[in-house]
């Protein structure tokens, strides 16, 4: 084992760390991402990158690639799930980046990734992200971290960053919990727009909500294709467009157009701590949030940035504690906003008004309540 490094050591290269490796690197403080994959590949699914995190990612550097490879949607469109009609419009586009001075996205996530990875690479450097090294033990010590790896290597760090994920091995060193399935899985898939032309004419999130599970589709990839969710009770075995017999046509031409894939949903109980001794968790392994705000990712980009602000106040005890007070209270309102939202959207006689009650969740600058010794 080599002698302990005095950069962190981040365990995953998802949004969270590589946003993490960024905002480090911004600041000329070098670190070194492990992730389990042998290679990053272009599979995956869509994201919708919300103005919270879009401010953030520009100011990071990333905001001529976004602009050249994600979809500034005009509007989301809530739609009748018998019906096809519109119930309500909510405009984006040059409307929401004036009120929250900040864009409104949607983005494959492949391509999101390819952008982070090039950013650290010219920030960090290119040996920054080591690929084939999955995690399988973190134990601290008295001076140090030790990261144990599936293929009998070791490294010892001054601090470990769990950005591992809902399944996170790092968390284990803060807190012996495991995730759990919450009942629930969503399909997905990509279909290509030319197939379903009357849903591509305008760049807008459709969301379709319903009894007991909705869809949402929204573009990737300069319009040319529509990323595709649908949720499903667990205990629903049958093709997405059976479990959604009787629905809207546009819906069933959805689901019938791609090759999905089957994700379960699960969650994870906030551990008592973010961050404490030489170990900190960000992103899902912090605090999963299920799907129906979608802000998974836009919480990852924020925990990255504030995390990486606070590590810049010079006692680790402090940094640790101010990242804890500063995303706890956050992060908990909007687990809540979207288990709330999950419910509305699987009651057919719902008022689903607060669905778009999402001005606190936007208009979050993330930096500005970061201690002045830690801002930039």
């Amino acid at each position: 084992m080599r002698c302990a490094t005095t950069e962190p050591t981040i365990i995953g290269a998802g949004i969270a760390g590589l946003t993490l490796a960024a905002a480090l690197g911004r600041e000329g403080t070098g670190c070194t991402v492990y992730e389990q994959a042998d290679a990053f590949t272009g599979v995956g699914a869509g994201v919708q990158l919300t103005p919270n995190a879009t401010r953030l990612l520009r100011r990071l550097g990333l905001g001529a690639w976004l602009a050249g490879t994600g979809v500034r949607p005009t509007a989301i469109e809530l739609r009748d799930w018998r019906s096809g009609s519109v119930l309500t419009r909510v405009e984006l586009g040059r409307a929401c980046e004036e009120r929250y001075g900040a864009p409104y996205y949607t983005i494959h996530r492949a391509d999101l990734h390819e952008g982070l990875r090039a950013l650290v690479a010219d920030r960090c450097g290119a040996h920054t992200v080591r690929v084939g090294r999955r995690c399988v033990a973190v134990r601290e010590r008295e001076d140090d971290v030790e990261v144990r790896f599936a293929d009998g290597s070791a490294v010892a760090a001054d601090l470990v960053v769990g950005a591992d994920g809902v399944h996170s091995v790092v968390r284990a060193a803060l807190s012996p919990d495991a995730s759990r399935p919450t009942g629930t899985s969503v399909y997905r898939a990509l279909v290509p727009a030319a197939i379903v032309p009357r849903l591509a004419t305008e760049p807008r999130v459709l969301l379709w909500p319903g009894p007991g599970r909705h869809v949402v589709c929204y573009p990737v990839r300069g319009g040319a294709w529509l990323n595709v969710v649908a949720t499903v009770p667990d205990a629903t075995r049958c093709q997405p467009a059976d479990a959604y017999r009787g629905w809207y046509e546009d819906v069933l031409g959805l689901l019938t157009a791609g090759e999905p894939t089957t994700w379960a949903v699960h969650d994870r109980p906030a551990p008592p701590l973010f961050g404490a001794g030489r170990i900190a968790l960000t992103g899902d392994a912090a605090h999963p949030v299920l799907p129906f705000a979608a802000q998974g990712a836009n919480q990852a980009i924020e925990d990255a940035v504030v995390l990486a602000g606070c590590l810049r106040l010079p006692e680790r005890r402090r940094a640790l504690g101010e990242y804890e007070r500063l995303r706890r209270p956050r992060v908990a309102r909007i687990a809540a906003a979207s288990r709330a939202n999950g419910e509305r959207l699987h009651r057919p006689d719902a008022d689903r008004r607060d669905l778009f009650d999402s001005a606190w969740i936007y208009g979050h600058d993330a930096e500005l309540a970061v201690p002045a010794g830690g801002r930039r």
